[in-house]
């Protein structure tokens, strides 16, 4: 925009100089064609005529301007066609006679021709060119050029000035988007950088002061609920009830405690200063061993060995166990006795690919992306059963914490397929 304006206003500012400096202009090179053919006249005439050939040839080498009488038979070309040319001739003309003419070729040779007569007699006077008209197109063209430069490198000079506090600014922004606390921004520069700046550095704390406080609340909640159940179960074994009354009361309680720890993980906040590099190969396959161990699994794997990532144990376990025990749930074909669930764990360039799926009914295309928001249970698809509808909600912030991606879709044939892609550590 501003190499724009500024060549704008170049070709306004050329076009306003010519038109004001045209007459001015054109006089002053008229009065030096005048002078010139009033001398060169006079020394024609003054001169003795053994010695005008010397004349002529000392005008011609020395000054350019050369002389030859004028013909009738001389094939004359129009004068030059520019924007002073009308006023030079009307100047011309005044001086030297009406009968003075003007042209820009005569037989086949190019200048700026003006006739004159010496006694009678009619010649003519070339000049070169480049004596009438000074100034060229290329020239205004290169000087148009450096300017169009001049002002990109300035353009591109206020541009990183301005660009720069937004990059940083943008950074930071991404920073807190993975759970990191960036650096204070610096609140200097024009007042609106300044001001957003400021304004960031304040969310940045205020953010981080919430999370202090949600780490304290959540403390105390865990302190503040399970000490009641634990003493509820307490109770529970020491009450004369029947076998019945004890194992489903023993039912309730142990559900209200893992709902209680899945509302506690999906608000826990993940230190990702903690991450350290994992044998996800190794991991998946302690993760399996577990899940093999209830009656109604069977998993069939295709780990590829020696593929790390780098993350936290603990977090990529539970996504894990709580996709394998969705699938469970919810991934059993009908007529089996018990839930087949795919397990695939590869790399691709720079990706560690990791695939958990089940072959059930699937669930409707438009209800996927609802799957992964908190509270939410497709119990109409994927069968009834209890839960708190966080299990998906965990997966996806844990999985969007480590910096991966995660992507649910139903599988060929019938399932549910889950896919989460990490960075893969070398």
């Amino acid at each position: 925009m501003l190499a724009f304006l500024i060549t704008v206003s170049m070709v306004a500012w050329v076009a306003s100089f010519r038109i004001v400096e045209r007459g001015p202009r054109a006089q002053q090179v008229a009065a030096q064609i005048i002078s010139i053919v009033t001398i060169t006249r006079a020394a024609l005439t003054h001169s003795a005529p053994d010695l005008r050939r010397e004349l002529l040839f000392d005008l011609a080498s020395n000054e350019g301007i050369r002389i030859y009488p004028l013909e009738d038979t001389d094939q004359i070309d129009p004068p030059p066609d520019s924007t002073i040319m009308p006023d030079l001739e009307r100047e011309v003309r005044s001086r030297l006679g009406n009968q003075t003419r003007f042209s820009s070729k005569v037989n086949d040779i190019g200048g700026f021709w003006v006739s004159f007569k010496i006694d009678g007699d009619e010649y003519w006077l070339m000049l070169d060119r480049d004596r009438v008209d000074r100034s060229s197109g290329v020239q205004w063209l290169q000087w148009a050029g450096i300017a169009l430069v001049l002002s990109l490198l300035g353009a591109m000079f206020i541009s990183t000035l301005i660009n720069q506090p937004l990059s940083r600014l943008t950074a930071a922004t991404r920073a807190v988007a993975k759970g990191l606390r960036p650096d204070p921004l610096p609140e200097t520069g024009p007042t609106e950088i300044e001001e957003a700046n400021r304004s960031f550095n304040q969310m940045v704390n205020d953010l981080q002061r919430i999370e202090s406080d949600r780490a304290i609340i959540l403390a105390g909640i865990s302190h503040d609920l399970r000490t009641p159940l634990a003493r509820m179960l307490l109770e529970v074994e020491m009450a004369n009830l029947s076998d019945d009354a004890r194992t489903g009361m023993q039912s309730d309680l142990a559900q209200m405690d893992g709902i209680i720890g899945q509302f506690l993980h999906y608000a826990k906040p993940t230190d990702t200063s903690s991450f350290e590099k994992i044998d996800m190969s190794e991991l998946l396959e302690t993760v399996i061993q577990t899940a093999e161990r209830q009656v109604d699994v069977r998993i069939h794997a295709h780990i590829a060995p020696n593929l790390h990532t780098m993350g936290d144990v603990t977090e990529l376990s539970r996504v894990f166990n709580n996709l394998i025990e969705n699938s469970r749930r919810y991934g059993k074909k009908e007529g089996d006795d018990f839930t087949v669930i795919d397990i695939d764990c590869s790399s691709r360039q720079d990706k560690l690919l990791i695939s958990i799926a089940d072959r059930g009914q699937g669930i409707p295309e438009g209800e996927i992306d609802r799957l992964l928001r908190p509270f939410t249970r497709l119990d109409v698809a994927r069968g009834q059963a209890n839960g708190s509808g966080l299990g998906l909600a965990i997966v996806s912030r844990i999985v969007k914490q480590h910096g991966g991606k995660l992507r649910v879709s139903n599988r060929e044939g019938g399932g549910l397929a889950t896919q989460i892609e990490l960075q893969l550590k070398t």
